[in-house]
């Protein structure tokens, strides 16, 4: 396929996709302005004259990867032009950087569909000096705009698996195109960067994960560990759960939960669980499955609501079974209460979600067998003695369970996870490098 006729299918196929998109912005909430103007690269006003760095993080994953990016460039002095495609990416991305928006220092686009004329005008009006796309996102249309208004772009933290080769290849020479046109491609692994180089990128270097680098909220932290402290109880957590995974872990929860009751221990002796889903608009059909089994749930937006670390919101959290994490931008929080993290998107084939955050805070973590988006990183982690792999929700919660009566099996998972995530700490400084690099051969 060539780029005009994929331009002509995306403007057939374009009433479906929209009528999609808005499906899902119903589902998720939010405002999408699915049929904004700035959707489609028009804009008010006169063309900017400041030449910022524009940064695009699609969606919540990315944004919160190119978190220590962002700031670093801010640190520089640059003016940041945060785009993304989905409603959870661009409240988190105004979550993150809120003081950077009101100082006018970041401002926040939808990234334009992409059509050429959108691209073509959103380039003209925003002109920014360099372009940094996180991870994976290739465009043909926006690679050729850029192309022809010389504007550079890089591939930063960039994954590709074999499935995305494949998928790459077969499309043609379209996507080997839109590849090449990247001035520079940063991968997060050796594998990855010869995969990108088969797709038909060049100028392909090695430079880590930017999630190594993430930057922790230390106020979360500090309150999570002050708020387990005060409810003294064991804690496992199943993060990021995604589409049908909810209903694997549910049954197995409500079993270990049901055999501590039936021990006839004391609430602050039994285990208490947290299931916190990856997306919003699962928080109700969780919260649903967990009250179906006559668990005593307690929701974050209820302790929230009391008073965060008020002694009601700790007598609620002494009394419950499950915690329900029905709240986006607390990770921290979260991770910094558990003796054990169960990280889900990985026991359905769905590639697994970032389990990094949970290492940098020595929490030993367990993982199931789909996780093609962090394959690497898993045999690194599993290998340094910081993660366990489950094939199932049953044996992932029985692994936890018999962490928790392992207490120097916990500690050395703990100290080998944090010393994993130092030890590969740094990619977003070599990115930094190469952008600083490239804006210094743009001045006169």
């Amino acid at each position: 396929m060539n780029r005009f006729f994929y331009t002509l299918l995306l403007r057939l196929f374009s009433p479906l996709l929209l009528a999609w998109m808005g499906l899902r912005a119903r589902r998720v909430g939010g405002r999408w302005d699915i049929l904004g103007a700035k959707r489609f690269g028009y804009y008010r006003g006169p063309h900017w004259q400041s030449k910022p760095i524009w940064i695009h993080a699609v969606s919540l994953g990315e944004i919160r990867a190119a978190q220590p990016l962002v700031a670093a460039l801010l640190k520089q002095g640059h003016i940041i032009l945060l785009t993304h495609l989905t409603y959870t990416g661009r409240a988190e991305g105004e979550r993150m950087f809120a003081q950077e928006i009101e100082e006018g220092r970041l401002f926040q686009q939808w990234l334009p569909y992409d059509f050429p004329g959108a691209c073509k005008r959103f380039i003209r009006h925003y002109q920014p000096a360099i372009a940094v796309m996180i991870e994976r996102e290739v465009w043909p249309n926006l690679m050729y705009a850029a192309s022809k208004a010389r504007l550079p772009v890089v591939l930063a933290s960039a994954r590709f698996s074999d499935q995305s080769l494949r998928q790459s290849l077969r499309i043609g020479s379209m996507m080997r195109v839109a590849y090449s046109r990247f001035t520079e491609i940063y991968a997060q692994t050796l594998n990855d960067a010869q995969r990108l180089e088969q797709a038909g990128g060049h100028a392909v270097r090695v430079s880590g994960n930017f999630k190594f680098d993430v930057q922790l909220s230390e106020e979360q932290v500090k309150r999570g560990r002050s708020f387990a402290s005060s409810v003294g109880r064991r804690v496992v957590l199943v993060a990021s759960t995604r589409e049908g995974e909810d209903e694997m872990f549910v049954p197995e929860l409500t079993r270990q939960i049901r055999k501590e009751q039936q021990m006839d221990l004391d609430p602050a002796q039994r285990t208490l669980f947290y299931v916190i889903p990856r997306h919003p608009q699962r928080f109700e059909s969780a919260f649903g499955l967990l009250t179906g089994q006559s668990l005593n749930v307690c929701r974050r937006t209820d302790l929230l609501k009391a008073g965060d670390g008020c002694s009601s919101a700790i007598a609620m959290c002494k009394e419950a079974d499950v915690v329900l994490g029905d709240s986006l931008g607390e990770m921290p929080w979260y991770y910094a209460q558990a003796q054990v993290a169960i990280v889900a998107g990985s026991f359905a084939p769905l590639g697994g979600q970032n389990f990094i955050e949970a290492c940098a805070l020595g929490v030993p973590v367990i993982v199931g067998s789909h996780t093609r988006n962090f394959e690497q990183a898993v045999t690194d982690a599993i290998l340094e003695g910081a993660a366990l792999r489950a094939a199932n929700a049953a044996t992932a919660v029985k692994q936890a369970m018999e962490l928790l009566e392992d207490r120097h099996k916990l500690e050395s998972m703990s100290d080998a996870g944090l010393h994993w995530v130092q030890q590969h700490k740094g990619s977003v400084q070599r990115v930094i490098g190469g952008i600083n690099e490239i804006l210094q051969r743009q001045q006169p």
